[in-house]
């Protein structure tokens, strides 16, 4: 970095040098055919005739002439060489000042529409290569808040179809309960179970929105604690036994007994609790989602795997953004506001790890890489051990679990683990 304005500095160095070498050139020219020859000839006898003008005695204008010129050769001499120096140096801060012209022409390159680079003269090349990357940048940055905003605006439409669809159908349906009450009891049970799912899915939809802004992924703070992952996926797995039925899906937990990782309870619970419904929400029916935790060096890998349709490849660079989500989703009811895994990804680096999605085929695996408990503790970080806010992480833990429909037909409200 030191060398890259050497250029610049040679050719700073030697205009001064050649305003250096002129001025004493001009100097001495003037010292030897012109100040000396005046000195001591017509300079001297002007002075002296202009003061016996003004009626002082010869004598006493002589006397003046060698007090104030005459002895004071050098100090004029000096005062001489310096003037002319800064006329000279004056004159070559012309085309110094260029440069600056150059660099203020980059700026409005940068500042305007055009697609042109910047251009600047060999010696301030370091400074064409700056600006060039920052017009680079400011360009991707407008491109991606233009997308951001798009994406907004998409979900502000998705969003009112999605509200306005569920609400519809609670106004239709308590609307025919209310004019019909009379009405037979099997079709008013299932009227009132149909607006029920609409209000909950209508519920979903209006705590994404508030999500939105709830989780400005710039401001998440984080209150890190000692955590047992292997109670918290297990109990994680336990509390959607509702939503696994819904779809006779199957959950099977193999983690490692007493793993522990040192991170935010909520915002993790928050991680897995998004990752698992998305999950749920996209695989097969009747399938199993496997939720394996295990240490891997430092560090402590959490999959969620499930069987579903192939993600392809140019969507898992994607599905991570805020607001992504797939069109087809509207239709099917799984779509969120696409802010879930965003958020997933969000706090996952907040804790120093990261995530990844994997898809072929067969399954889709979403992979969660957070550092383990000991990796923290080499860093010299030291805190109270807590429990979770709303999880007790205490007691013996089991090493694998399943969660599946009860074995019975038409048994929906029964859950069954084999431990």
């Amino acid at each position: 970095m030191k060398n890259n304005y050497l250029k610049l500095k040679l050719s700073i160095l030697l205009q001064t040098v050649l305003v250096t070498a002129i001025t004493v050139l001009v100097g001495g020219f003037l010292l030897n055919y012109v100040i000396d020859g005046v000195y001591n000839d017509s300079f001297a006898k002007i002075f002296v005739s202009g003061l016996m003008a003004l009626h002082v005695k010869e004598k006493t204008a002589i006397s003046l002439y060698w007090s104030l010129i005459g002895n004071n050769k050098t100090f004029y001499m000096i005062v001489g060489f310096l003037l002319l120096f800064a006329l000279f140096f004056y004159v070559a801060l012309s085309k110094m000042t260029k440069y600056l012209d150059q660099v203020g022409e980059g700026i409005e390159n940068i500042i305007s529409e055009s697609n042109e680079p910047v251009h600047l003269i060999t010696e301030l090349k370091p400074i064409e290569i700056r600006l060039n990357e920052i017009k680079a940048t400011l360009r991707r940055q407008e491109l991606e808040s233009v997308e951001s905003e798009q994406k907004k605006n998409d979900l502000v439409l998705f969003l009112a179809h999605d509200l306005k669809t569920p609400l519809t159908s609670v106004v239709a349906y308590l609307t025919m309960l209310d004019g019909h009450p009379d009405m037979n009891p099997k079709e008013r049970e299932k009227y009132i179970h149909i607006a029920l799912e609409k209000s909950m899915r209508l519920g979903d939809l209006i705590n994404e929105f508030f999500d939105i802004t709830r989780y400005n992924l710039q401001d998440i703070e984080l209150e890190p604690v000692e955590i047992n992952l292997t109670l918290m996926l297990e109990q994680l797995a336990d509390e959607l036994y509702g939503v696994l039925l819904e779809k006779q899906l199957s959950c099977e937990v193999e983690v490692e007994e007493n793993l522990e990782v040192y991170g935010d309870p909520d915002k993790l619970a928050r991680v897995f609790d998004n990752i698992l419904r998305n999950a749920i929400a996209y695989c097969y029916r009747n399938t199993k989602i496997l939720i394996g935790a295990k240490r891997k060096g430092r560090d402590v890998e959490i999959a969620f795997t499930n069987e579903g349709d192939k993600i392809p490849g140019a969507m898992l660079q994607t599905i991570f953004e805020k607001f992504y989500r797939v069109d087809g989703s509207r239709s099917s009811g799984t779509g969120g506001a696409g802010l879930g895994l965003a958020i997933a990804k969000e706090i996952v680096e907040l804790h120093g790890g990261r995530v990844m999605a994997r898809s072929d085929d067969l399954k889709t695996q979403f992979i969660v890489t957070l550092p383990s408990k000991a990796e923290e503790e080499t860093k010299g970080e030291t805190d109270e051990i807590h429990t979770h806010r709303r999880r007790a992480f205490g007691g013996k833990t089991r090493r694998r679990i399943r969660i599946r429909p009860a074995a019975r037909s038409g048994d929906m409200g029964k859950l069954r683990k084999d431990n």
